[in-house]
């Protein structure tokens, strides 16, 4: 079983800048793509950010060039480095990555238990 642990959110102004961590443990053989995902309150879960196994990312348009994404493959780790926070960023913020723990079973999703980020003066 995968385990992933979520820490870095919190309460901040607008215009501030946070840091999600989350940590992937457990069995695992192989990660494939990590990323993250946020669901506001009356809103579905959408994707944030994404990073592939070789490092290429993706963003939504709506964090484009304030949020950046990065992965520490040796650490099971993927980051969200999020500045220029606004109201509409709060969230819950949940770590997402596609693995397998054995190398003759198929990749599954496994996710975070969410991380509140609150932007607001």
């Amino acid at each position: 079983q995968v385990q992933l642990v979520e820490s870095g959110g919190g309460l901040v102004q607008p215009g501030g800048s946070l840091r999600l961590s989350c940590a992937a443990s457990g069995s695992i053989f192989r990660i494939n793509a990590m990323g993250w995902y946020r669901q506001a309150p009356g809103k579905e879960r959408e994707l944030v950010a994404l990073i592939s196994s070789s490092g290429v990312s993706n963003y939504a348009g709506s964090v484009k060039g304030r949020f950046t994404i990065s992965r520490d493959s040796a650490k099971n780790a993927v980051y969200l480095q999020m500045n220029s926070l606004k109201p509409e960023d709060t969230a819950v913020y949940f770590c997402n990555l596609s693995a397998r723990e054995r190398f003759d079973v198929p990749y599954e999703d496994y996710w975070g238990q969410g991380t509140q980020v609150t932007v607001s003066s």
